[in-house]
Order: C-alpha cells, then sequence, then structure tokens
C-alpha cells in the first residue's frame, strides 16, 4: 500500500453533494485490472477493508470507475452489491446472487464468430496473395503478409460474461443503465482505432448496457476479440491508462481509494509463503520459469510503471485530493504463480488477498489513521485484530506457536513505527 497527502494547497471547488448524497467528505473508489486474479484480489481486499474501516461503505461513494477485471466489480458496488455479496456471487457461487457469476468456463468461451467470420475470409487473401506473388513480382513473404488478415483477433469472446451480467444486474433493485444508478459509474475501454480512451457511464457514453461495457473494458487485445459498440471497435482500457482516475478526480474528491492487483514480483527479497496449499515457494530467478513466467513480470513492470507516474500526476494535478493506494506484496508469490481457473485456488486466493490485506492494514495502521481522519472514517481496532477472522469457511485456525504469532504482531507494529516516523506523523 502506498499513500499521498497533500497540504498547504486551496480547496478544490465543489458542485455540491452527488446523487442526493448528504455533504461531507466526497469519497471515490478506482480498481484497476488484472484479469480473473484481479478481480479475485479485488473482492478479497475490499471484503478486509469494508470490515476494518469504520464509516466508509463501497456501496455509497460519490463515484466509481473500473478498468479491465476492475470494471466487474465497480459495476457490481455501484448496483449496491457489497463486497461479501460480491464475494457470494464471485467466489463463493452463490445462487441466491446470480449465480456463478465468476465461473471459469464463462471466461474461456472460443470466440467461435471471429474464427468463422476469418476463416471465411481466407480464400480471398489466398487468392490475392498469389495474384501479387505471380503477376506484381512481389516477394513471397510482402504477399503472404495479406493472410494475416484471415488471423482472428482474439481467442475467446467476452459475450457469455456479458449475457450473464446483464443477468445479474437485471435483479430488483439493481439496473444494467448507468442513467438509474443511484451513483456515478465510469467504465473505461479503449477505442482500437484511434488508442482514445473510452469513458462508458460519463454524458455522450452512457446509453451503453453496463454488462456491454464491462465486456469493452476487459477485452485485452490477443486473448479477447474486440467487443464493437455503437461502431467504435472498443479493447482493454488498461491500454491507455492503468486506474483512469481522472475522471473522478475531476469532480473533486476529498479522499481516492485505489485497489491495484499486479505488481511486479521481487523475487529477491521474497517470503517463504506456503503458496495456496502447494508447500512452501520461492522462486530466486524468474528466467526459470519460463516464458510465460518471463511475460507476465514484464506485463506487471509495465503496467506498474505506469501507475507509478499516474500517482504523482494525481499528486500534482489535485493536490487537495489525498489518494489512498492499496496494491498486493511485491514479495508474495502466491499471488504472482496463482491458478486463477481453478475453483479450489479461487477461494484460496480470495482467502489471500483478505488476510494479507488485513495484515497490511495491522503494518499501516497509524499513517492510515491519520489520513482517513479527516474523512470521517477510521480503523476497527477490534475487527482488525481479530485472529480468527476469516473471509470464506470456518474460523480462522491460529497459525504457530503463541511466540511466533506473538513475533509477527510485533513486526507488523515495528513496520507501523517505521511508517509513522518517515511520513513524520506523531
Amino acid at each position: 500500500m502506498s499513500s499521498t497527502r497533500r497540504r498547504g494547497s486551496p480547496p478544490l471547488l465543489r458542485s455540491g453533494p452527488a446523487h442526493g448524497r448528504a455533504a461531507g467528505p466526497r469519497i471515490g473508489l478506482a480498481l484497476a485490472g488484472g484479469g480473473p486474479l484481479g478481480a479475485i484480489y479485488e473482492i478479497g481486499a475490499l471484503c478486509a477493508l469494508d470490515e476494518a474501516l469504520d464509516g466508509l461503505d463501497f456501496t455509497q461513494l460519490d463515484g466509481y470507475v473500473g478498468v479491465s477485471a476492475g470494471g466487474f466489480i465497480a459495476a457490481g458496488l455501484a448496483n449496491g452489491m457489497t463486497p461479501r455479496e460480491l464475494c457470494a456471487a464471485f467466489i463463493e457461487s452463490d445462487s441466491s446472487d446470480g449465480g456463478d457469476l465468476f465461473r471459469p468456463s464463462l471466461l474461456m468461451r472460443p470466440a467461435w464468430g471471429e474464427y468463422f467470420h476469418r476463416l471465411a475470409a481466407l480464400p480471398g487473401l489466398a487468392a490475392q496473395a498469389a495474384f501479387h506473388f505471380a503477376f506484381k513480382h512481389r516477394s513471397l513473404l510482402e504477399a503472404c503478409e495479406r493472410l494475416g488478415r484471415a488471423l482472428p483477433t482474439g481467442l475467446l469472446s467476452g459475450a457469455a460474461m456479458e449475457r450473464h451480467l446483464a443477468r445479474l444486474f437485471a435483479a430488483p433493485g439493481r439496473t444494467n443503465d448507468f442513467r438509474r444508478l443511484k451513483r456515478p459509474l465510469v467504465l473505461v475501454a479503449t477505442d482500437l482505432d484511434s488508442g482514445e480512451a473510452v469513458p462508458f457511464g460519463q454524458p455522450g457514453h452512457d446509453d451503453v448496457p453496463i454488462s456491454l461495457a464491462v465486456q469493452a473494458s476487459a477485452a485485452l487485445p490477443g486473448l479477447y476479440a474486440p467487443v464493437e459498440v455503437q461502431g467504435r471497435t472498443c479493447v482493454d482500457g488498461a491500454l491507455k491508462k492503468t486506474l483512469h482516475a481522472t475522471v473522478l478526480l475531476d469532480k473533486g474528491l476529498d479522499l481516492l481509494i485505489c485497489l491495484n492487483p499486479l505488481v511486479p514480483f521481487d523475487a529477491t527479497h521474497a517470503k517463504r509463503h506456503k503458496v495456496l496449499g502447494s508447500g512452501e515457494a520461492r522462486i530466486p530467478r524468474l528466467v526459470d520459469g519460463g516464458l510465460p513466467v518471463v511475460l507476465s513480470q514484464t506485463f506487471r513492470s509495465l503496467i506498474h510503471s505506469r501507475l507509478e507516474l499516474g500517482l504523482k500526476g494525481y499528486a500534482v494535478g489535485y493536490p487537495a485530493t489525498d489518494i489512498v493506494l492499496f496494491e498486493p506484496d511485491h514479495r508474495d508469490p502466491a499471488m504472482f504463480l496463482a491458478n486463477t481457473f481453478s475453483v479450489s485456488q479461487r477461494r484460496l486466493l480470495a482467502e489471500h488477498a483478505y488476510q494479507r490485506t488485513r495484515e497490511l492494514l495491522r503494518s499501516r495502521r497509524s499513517l492510515l489513521s491519520a489520513q482517513l481522519a479527516p474523512h470521517g472514517v477510521r480503523i476497527d481496532a477490534a475487527v482488525l485484530d481479530d485472529p480468527a477472522r476469516r473471509l470464506l469457511g470456518r474460523p480462522r485456525r491460529l497459525p504457530g506457536t503463541r511466540s511466533a504469532r506473538a513475533l509477527k504482531r510485533l513486526d507488523e507494529v515495528l513496520d507501523d513505527l517505521e511508517l509513522a516516523v518517515a511520513s513524520g506523523r506523531p
């Protein structure tokens, strides 16, 4: 977790309470993407924050912005679904909340329509390639480049997930229409043809179904086929920015809470955590993990460096807003090696994110308390210090011996003290 606090700057102009909310601190939530893992992490982390922070209702905020997988969660919260209800629908597959919303099979449907469309074009493209090679004296490689147009633009389709979301948001008390929400919601995609951000939910882009906007925002190029929305070809919103928080900061927020699930893994200082039931894991050299691990680290590093630059820009451009960022520990192998398409792993990952967020809150207690108190939010010490709390299943069995638990608690207190001293807070 990182955070910034800027003092001595004039307050932003306020336009009054949004959507009928009583006057008071204006708080927003920005959720970055990260595929299935991102959604699982954000649900576990939000459940921990929702329990431990008094005065903060994640269904009653002054605005939400979601990118890619974060769009799933933001849309649910804006529709009045609590973090625990999202956990039931996404993680535990509770049919009372719309069924198995996060069923892995929904994310693994082949893009058959895209395959057939490209296959139908193959004979014509092959004839063109042969013509250019035989009669226009083009090189074989140049002629064959035309055949690239027959390759599908995505392996998978998000249409099944979109239909499931549409059913979920059609339930009583919810809506699939941005204009009927009680709280502002923005889901950001990228226009493939122009490279511009498309902020669904903003004026001029609010007549698109929320479920379709979620699908478009999460259409990672190469993996998911682009989504056609009102004449635009849309892909993942993360192509442009990691958070797109400016759509909320421009409203003059007092506090912005951000969650980012993807961080580069620091193998040189990795903790020796048990990786979700598979035994101890330590990765001294990522190159030993092969191409998938190298690509994952590369993607995470690019996304995170862009996030860091964005946060620095927010600090300069919006000096009257407190910004608090929550993200996984860079040394945690569990959030780097996870198999997010396994049902059992999905539950363990959510529990892991929940417990690690609670640990982070304890080790940052003093700094966070000072930052959140001006906005009417306080840390509930009784909840946060309860060692038996769990996200899923039975009460937690306390790990290790009494002395080991005491040492762990001492480590959290020392981390908290070190951050408080470094920040110059009393």
